[in-house]
């Protein structure tokens, strides 16, 4: 009995130990998108943003036109309708090159963990399935999108 006891007594100690060993990490995602040769271009449409976050340029229905590329904060234009030039990489023979950085840092247990990055490059050329524009210049239209 003394011994059965004793188990559950190391085994709740076990418990409470692991419990207390505390998992803090932070991933973050960075993804950058560059255009070459691809066609002038000078679009009107709704700036909007996408589930990724992403700055985008749709039509009067909601149906996404381009997906925009700049550095640029664009948020004082969602919710109204712009006129955009730029690059188009959805127009004869653009390449689209795709960087995504995705890195985490933390500690387990109060011990540091290495910081830890992986890179992935994608290049495309040709028939491009996303419509990519390069933003050059943007200027409000109107207030509203309809």
């Amino acid at each position: 009995m003394k011994l059965i006891g004793a188990a559950v007594a190391l085994a709740g100690f076990c418990a409470v130990t692991a419990a207390a060993q505390e998992i803090k990490t932070t991933t973050k995602e960075k993804t950058k998108i560059e255009i070459k040769d691809g066609k002038h271009v000078e679009v009107n449409g709704c700036m909007e943003r996408s589930l990724e976050g992403r700055f985008v340029l749709t039509n009067d229905v909601g149906n996404l036109k381009y997906v925009l590329v700049t550095d640029d904060n664009l948020s004082k234009y969602v919710g109204r309708r712009v006129e955009v030039k730029g690059l188009a990489a959805d127009k004869g023979d653009a390449k689209v090159k795709i960087e995504k950085t995705v890195g985490t840092q933390g500690e387990i247990a109060g011990k540091k963990l290495d910081d830890q990055k992986s890179t992935t490059t994608t290049e495309i050329e040709g028939a491009v399935a996303t419509p990519y524009l390069g933003v050059k210049s943007i200027k409000k239209l109107s207030d509203s999108c309809r």
